[in-house]
């Protein structure tokens, strides 16, 4: 099964938040879904890196010609001084309209594969039909002070201190108490160790998961 169809991506606006793999689950989503001949654009509520190999508008006007072109580009305004797009100048109703699918990285986590969020996180739009949590499993076995994003907020929300080992336990403990994605990505998920704590963590929440790898391309869900 193809990885949107895993993930239960629908036409319209997905957001994706959390860490560890957030940019490359957008880019691979978009490749498969363009692939399969729908029209879809990759963008940010926050902040994102443009996507190397792909087209990118950076203005209302470029948006109308590029989407001519192409079925899967990029849309974002320039962050001065950081190479990093915020949020297009075209509202995300309009962009919903314009694309089949709008793919919206929705959560910044400073390259951490796990996170936590402040009270101003995760910027989900409200045209979302989906949101997707993405966690790292390469976090796992790590403290909670080298493998999370926002640390202090992710230990107090587990219950243990910051020098505490992050694991699937503690993830769990963090994603129930945010409560926010309809389905969770395990991504890194590359050994028969990582894969075994992704199942672990599946077996303590009470939503959808799905683990694999964004690197080798191989998914799983882990429910019954």
């Amino acid at each position: 099964m193809e990885l949107a169809a895993l993930l239960g991506v629908r036409p319209g606006v997905t957001a994706v938040i959390g860490g560890g793999g957030k940019t490359t689950l957008l880019r691979t989503l978009g490749g498969e879904l363009a692939a399969a001949g729908a029209r879809v654009l990759l963008c940010t509520t926050t902040k994102i890196l443009p996507f190397p190999d792909l087209p990118c508008a950076v203005t209302a006007a470029e948006l109308e010609r590029l989407e001519e072109r192409h079925r899967l580009l990029c849309a974002g305004t320039p962050v001065p001084g950081t190479g990093k797009l915020a949020a297009p100048e075209v509202p995300m109703g309009e962009l919903a309209c314009r694309f089949d699918y709008v793919l919206a990285e929705a959560d910044g986590a400073a390259h951490r594969p796990l996170k936590a969020h402040a009270p101003h996180e995760p910027v989900i739009p409200p045209e979302a039909n989906r949101v997707l949590c993405v966690v790292g499993a390469s976090g796992f076995g790590r403290s909670i002070a080298q493998a999370a994003h926002r640390p202090e907020r992710y230990a107090r929300l587990a219950g243990v201190p910051e020098t505490a080992l992050a694991t699937p336990r503690t993830e769990a403990a963090v994603l129930q108490a945010e409560g926010f994605g309809d389905l969770v990505f395990i991504n890194q998920a590359e050994s028969s160790g990582a894969l075994a704590d992704a199942r672990a963590l599946a077996d303590l929440l009470e939503r959808p998961v799905v683990a694999g790898s964004l690197w080798r391309g191989e998914y799983v869900p882990c429910w019954s």
